[in-house]
């Protein structure tokens, strides 16, 4: 890839990050009264909420664990696929090229998979 083509991207992504971080804040002037007076009903709105269920929780958990895996799992095919397309359509440079991407592909795969292990290890023994 050429320089000009990576300074393209980065302020692509840049400028991505500025159009969808960046907000308008709404500031309002409390009195010190406003301000108790919402921490006093923060504190009640919290008291008299039931303690979490853990059935509930265990299913959000799982949920959210299978959609995580699914969509890394997902991602790790389409990778391979394309580096395996572009290895059997490519020269004998870009071979080299794209062998030198392989172990950052093969170590990515396994931090994020070893990540997924540990989270479901911690969970089952937790539970």
């Amino acid at each position: 890839m050429e320089k000009r083509n990576i300074k393209k991207y980065i302020f692509l992504i840049i400028f991505l990050l500025f159009l969808f971080l960046i907000h308008p804040l709404e500031v309002q002037a409390l009195t010190l009264d406003q301000i108790i007076g919402g921490a006093d009903n923060f504190v009640a709105i919290g008291a008299d909420n039931s303690p979490v269920d853990q059935g509930e929780l265990r299913e959000a958990n799982n949920l959210l664990y299978n959609v995580l895996l699914g969509i890394s799992m997902i991602i790790a095919v389409i990778i391979g696929m394309i580096l395996g397309i572009k290895y059997m359509l490519a020269t004998s440079e870009e071979r080299a090229d794209i062998k030198q991407t392989l172990p950052a592909y093969i170590v990515s795969c396994v931090v994020v998979f070893g990540a997924f292990t540990i989270w479901k290890l911690i969970i089952t023994l937790v539970q």
